[in-house]
């Protein structure tokens, strides 16, 4: 390992652009569905228009906070210049729950995936190889995993378009009273046990922020990329929805043929209604729809490894944690730190509220980013802002809005979850308060003189 934390400069806007919708692009193929028995259709459609409002004014936010403050550890960073270390650790413990605990459920549908071509492979042992090359090629190097993850990107967004061509317009293709069966099975108020899942959709698109350290041009090219990874997965995650829904009901694409199982692989399900699940066209497209599980595994876990690299670096979290590889300058034992981790959470056999786990975590961040985009215009007003926030202040506050929403509905939807989630958040917050806080410098990000931040007051 090196003492010298740098992280290369090696990714462009399309590169930029393809992990934004790599990152997400695993929430059209799977993850979705689970949402569907408690909303039926309607509601779930209705939970995916405020999921689409709630990012749409996120990512055109959060450009403004990446470009402002490009540094690896993204939302930590923000709310601790903004709200003191506190408030900086709550946020930072958010976001790495977010991107810690969305790969295990990533990898769990690649080994549903998986197990359907090679039965005799269980799907925990084909998930734990996917970790175990994807975080080897992550330590290969930052500009060799943005390469494979272009490539992959294409190609699963490339498969989606096939899908919703084939359910759409193939066979009977997609009619409205099949998509309108049994539409609102527990009422509108399954509209709010649904956001987790139509949540999904979109989960993981921030974090391209984290990827500012390495960006040649952060300022000029992260707002580029996330706006137009953005648009893009807005237009995917309605099609697919349609699509799929409407070819057999939306049973057919949440529990396995004749059983009352959730399934981690509803584009299968529907496409097996459409051309016929022994057919070579069949297998072609579950076979390259494995793509799209694959770009947002490895776009997450470069994510998380930047998220547990910059506890480390800044002395959050063991300094171990915080160094890079001696010749690849990546973050080798951050990454298989949280590959450890991802094996415990995968042996829970537990896909939807691993989901749900990281959904809470996420929630909170952005809350939490928001209100430090508002909490920085007004104690650093002469920070430079390279690229601001379009319709300041209506677009952060819709996003802070829904955010805070989203969150309390969770809360009362999936109260279980929450209380395991606040646990961690607590433990990890009295851990800091007792143990770091005494012996870390109030103000651990070194910024550059020209930035010109009034650093908040010690909480």
């Amino acid at each position: 390992m090196s003492d010298n934390a740098a992280l290369k400069k090696e990714l462009g806007p399309v590169l930029l652009w393809a992990l934004g919708v790599g990152y997400v692009i695993s929430g059209m193929y799977f993850g979705w569905n689970l949402g569907l028995p408690e909303a039926g259709p309607y509601g779930f459609l209705a939970a995916t228009v405020i999921a689409t409002f709630l990012y749409v004014s996120l990512v055109a936010s959060y450009a403004e906070l990446a470009c402002a403050l490009p540094r690896a550890g993204g939302a930590f960073v923000y709310a601790h210049q903004a709200l003191g270390p506190s408030l900086g650790l709550v946020c930072g413990l958010a976001q790495w729950i977010e991107f810690v605990f969305a790969p295990p459920a990533i990898a769990a549908a690649i080994g549903a995936y998986v197990h359907v071509f090679v039965p005799g492979l269980s799907p925990t042992a084909a998930a734990m190889i996917a970790y175990i090359a994807i975080t080897a090629l992550n330590i290969f190097g930052v500009k060799q995993s943005a390469t494979f993850e272009l490539g992959v990107t294409v190609l699963a967004v490339v498969e989606l378009l096939v899908f919703i061509a084939v359910a759409a317009f193939v066979g009977p293709g997609f009619r409205l009273e099949t998509f309108a069966r049994n539409p609102l099975p527990h009422g509108w108020a399954g509209t709010f046990a649904a956001l987790p899942y139509a949540l999904w959709f979109y989960l993981g698109i921030e974090g391209v922020a984290n990827l500012a350290e390495e960006s040649v041009n952060p300022q000029r090219d992260l707002p580029r990329g996330l706006n137009l990874a953005m648009g893009t997965l807005v237009v995917l995650a309605l099609c697919t929805f349609f699509a799929a829904v409407g070819v057999d009901g939306w049973e057919s694409v949440v529990y396995k043929p004749g059983t009352t199982e959730l399934s981690d692989s509803p584009l299968p399900l529907a496409l097996a209604h459409v051309v016929g699940e022994g057919t070579v066209f069949y297998h072609m497209l579950v076979t390259i729809g494995i793509f799209g599980l694959v770009a947002s595994f490895h776009g997450i876990l470069i994510t998380a490894g930047r998220c547990t690299f910059e506890f480390g670096r800044v002395g959050y979290a063991p300094r171990g944690l915080g160094r890079t590889l001696r010749g690849r300058d990546t973050p080798a034992a951050a990454l298989v730190t949280n590959m450890f981790l991802g094996f415990a959470a995968l042996l829970t056999g537990r896909t939807g509220e691993i989901i749900t786990l990281s959904v809470f975590g996420a929630l909170t961040m952005y809350a939490l980013s928001m209100v430090s985009l508002f909490r920085l215009r007004q104690t650093a007003p002469r920070l430079l802002r390279p690229y601001r926030a379009p319709g300041y202040p209506f677009v952060p506050a819709t996003a802070l809005v829904l955010s805070v929403v989203c969150l309390a509905a969770m809360v009362a939807t999936q109260t279980r979850i929450a209380v395991y989630y606040a646990s961690a958040m607590l433990v990890g917050f009295i851990y800091f308060r007792l143990v770091i806080q005494p012996n870390v410098r109030e103000t651990p990000f070194p910024l550059p003189a020209q930035h010109h931040v009034t650093t908040p007051s010690k909480d």
